[in-house]
This record gives C-alpha cells, structure tokens and sequence, in this order.
C-alpha cells in the first residue's frame, strides 16, 4: 500500500511541475481556476492508483495460452490413466475475432485513435456517437463462424464411401524406388481406424491403423498394412509396403477364370463370373478390389462379418490365386468337361480333354462330377428368404386378384395369337375354317 501512496505523490508532484510551466496568462488567473487545478489533480491521481491496484491480479498474471490449456487439455498423470479422451474437441478460441482498435462497447470518436486529429480547416473533438446495438452480435456470430469445424469439400469423383472420409478414397500410386515410377497405378484405403494397447509405462496408447491396396487395373495388385500415431505416415507407410508385394491375378476378359468359393477366419465368399456388361455387384470392398485389378463384370456375396475388411480382402486374393483353367480341372479330375448351354439347346460341347481319361468303373459312386460344385468344393450359397409384401392378406387385395383373374395372360396371349396367325384367332377358328373349306370343297365336286 505505501508502493502505491509513493508512485501517486511522485505523479502528483510531476503534475504540478507542468502547471507550474505554464505561460504568464494563466499564472493570473481567478482562484477558481486554481480549484480547477486542483480538481484536475485529483481526476489524474486516483485513477493511476486504482489501476495499480488491478494491475495484480490472477488473469495478468498468466498468458491466454497458458488458460486456454487449462481448459483443452489433461495433465500427463490424467492421461496414463485414460482420462481427457474428449478434451480434444474442445478448441481455444480467438476471443479477439472482430474487435478494432478504438471501437468499443461504447462508441466514441477518439481523435488520433479512430479518427483524424484535423479534417481540413476543422479540428475534431472527442464525442459520443448513438450506441451500436448490432455489434455485440457481428462479433458473436464472426467469432462461432470461425470456430467451428470446416468440412471437407471433394468433388463427387474424389469422395470415398462415407463423404470426406478415408475409407474408399484414392491416395495416387505408391511413391518412386530409385529410378522406377509406378505409372499407371493407382490406390484406394479400404480401412483406416483407431487402434489402441495398454502400455505399462505410458497407458492406453492410441493410434492410427491404415489398410491400402495398390494396383496398375491390369491384373496386377498388391495389399498391406501399416500402423502410426500420425494418420498421414500411417497411410504413405502402407501405400508403399503394398506396392512392394505385388501379385498377378489371371482374368477372363473382364472377369475371372471360372466361380470359385475361398474363406479365411470366419468369411466365406462366393464368386460367379459373369458376362461382359454385368458389372460389380458385390461388397464394396472387393469392388474396390477389382478395380484395382482391372475385373470389371462380378457377382460376388460375402457370408458371415462382413466388416471386417482385412478378412474379406484375404479371402478374395486367396480365391484368385487358387484359380485353375479348364485343362487343369480335366486333368485333375481325370474326366472330359463338357458345356451345355441354353442357347444351344443344352447341347453337349467338349471344352477340354484330360491327358488320361478314367474308365466308368474307376469313378466313384458319390464322386461330384457337377462342374459348380466341383468348383465350390461342394458348398452351396445359401438362399435369401423372401418375404410376402405386407398387402398380400389384404381383403382388397384378395379380392383385386380375383377380378382379374379372367384376363390373366391376356397380354401374352394376344401376341402369341398375332405371331401365329397373324390374327386374332385360337386354334378353333383354324379348324372351323378348314371344315368350312373341306365342306365347300366336296359341294363343288358334286
């Protein structure tokens, strides 16, 4: 408290000082205008000591940084004991967004501050302007606008299978090796997430997962894993491990050798090849997969977790690798294969002969010698239940049905009739006309 008594008696000595350098005309002045002085003493004083007083406080002495991470953040002991797992989705603030020097709750025109001291021949005067009752609010909005979270904005081409997320978009090919570039290859993640262990030292440790596949689309693909505590190493890291372990998948045109059926852990995948035009119907994963490839027309159903990508993508890469052609199956089962169609009237056509074909005695009674089910090792997807729509017991629907009951295949049987005949006319009408015809025949003859 004497700190501050002293520091006011020394402004009030340099004030007087000043007033004593004062010119001639003002040393002649009226007593009142010594107790304006005096007055004016006072005004200068007291709040010099007021804000000495303040100057010390709890929110001086510590930065706005230091605050801020008080709020946002956990202690290193909280955090080997799990704690603070949302203290990141708290953010520090600017609370400064928006404020202008010399504006302030009050509007004020302060010369040399917010203003021009002298406009033209006019000098300007501090004065009080209408209260502002819209800026508080600008600020406000101004200050929520810029905290929160911006959202990533891709083109439709570039978006993976959540929005911005990771999962299903491209990264590019894989970085050069020495002098050799990886033209034409191309990228996708098929996972990337959060993975944790506990650590005796440190804790829960969290990081980063990252599960890529890298291929030319042109049979040739490769896929791996990698793990780091920050995502974009993480996924580099993978990226370039796949491209390092790359694997040649034969193909049939646009799609796979024959149907084959593969596992691993608990997925099981059933693949069909299908005709040029058909496309990918199948599980994301291994659409992305076979674009990587370069298959283009697939059916394919996963059975069991079908989240779990790391599974489902070994079991399709071991299913295209156990991939045999039609001379290997004949030789390997000892027997002729042969293609029946629907387009040829289900006629018997040789497609590969075996090196030594087995007698009729040499096959077994319960051998499998149907070509799918050769190829599925004797499994069979099974069926998706269908379920009745909900209207089918309806009495309205009931009685729909019954109405039009008569004129069921009227369709149908119109064209058929146009197609035959080239009229409207049932097998009755021909056998009426070539009685009639018969009849007028033999009444001619007589």
């Amino acid at each position: 408290m004497a700190a501050y008594r002293y520091a006011a008696l020394n402004l009030c000595k340099q004030f007087n000082n000043l007033t004593l350098s004062v010119s001639s005309r003002y040393l002649s002045s009226t007593v009142s205008n010594s107790s304006y002085v005096a007055n004016q003493k006072l005004r200068v004083c007291l709040p010099i000591v007021t804000s000495l007083r303040s100057s010390h406080t709890f929110l001086s002495r510590i930065t706005a940084d230091q605050l801020w991470k008080g709020v946002t953040s956990v202690s290193p002991a909280g955090r080997r004991k799990g704690r603070g797992r949302a203290s990141g989705r708290t953010k520090q603030k600017d609370l400064n967004r928006g404020q202008v020097l010399g504006f302030g709750k009050k509007n004020m025109i302060w010369p040399g501050l917010n203003a021009p001291v002298v406009q033209g021949r006019e000098i300007i005067r501090q004065q009080e302007l209408p209260r502002d009752e819209e800026r508080e609010k600008r600020i406000l909005e101004l200050r929520d606008k810029s905290f929160g979270r911006k959202s990533l904005k891709l083109s439709p081409l570039e978006r993976g299978w959540t929005g911005s997320r990771l999962p299903g978009r491209s990264l590019g090919p894989p970085d050069p090796i020495g002098e050799e570039t990886f033209e034409g290859f191309d990228s996708r993640v098929l996972e990337f997430k959060p993975v944790m262990h506990m650590s005796g030292s440190r804790g829960r440790v969290r990081r980063l997962s990252a599960f890529i596949i890298v291929g030319n689309k042109n049979g040739l693909a490769g896929f791996a894993k990698s793990i780091s505590s920050n995502g974009n190493s993480a996924a580099k890291s993978a990226k370039n491990r796949a491209a390092k372990v790359l694997r040649y998948v034969e193909r049939d045109n646009n799609s796979v050798v024959h149907d084959f059926y593969s596992e691993f852990g608990a997925v099981k995948i059933f693949v069909q090849k299908q005709p040029e035009g058909y496309g990918l119907v199948c599980h994301r994963v291994i659409k992305a997969i076979c674009e990587m490839i370069g298959i283009k027309d697939l059916y394919a159903k996963v059975e069991g977790p079908t989240k779990n990508y790391q599974c489902i993508t070994k079991a399709f890469f071991t299913g295209l690798h156990k991939q045999k052609s039609l001379q290997e199956i004949a030789n390997e089962k000892g027997l002729y294969l042969v293609e029946m169609k629907k387009n040829r009237d289900y006629f018997p056509v040789v497609v590969a002969s075996p090196e030594k074909c087995r007698t009729e005695e040499e096959i077994g009674p319960t051998e499998q010698l149907d070509y799918r089910l050769h190829l599925l090792n004797g499994r069979v997807e099974a069926p998706r239940k269908k379920y009745e729509p909900f209207y089918f017991k309806f009495p309205s629907y009931i009685k729909e049905m019954k109405d039009r009951e008569r004129q069921r295949n009227q369709r149908g049987v119109r064209i058929h009739l146009l197609a035959k005949y080239g009229a409207l006319k049932s097998f009755i009408n021909v056998r009426d006309e070539e009685k009639a015809k018969q009849e007028l025949k033999q009444t001619v003859e007589e």
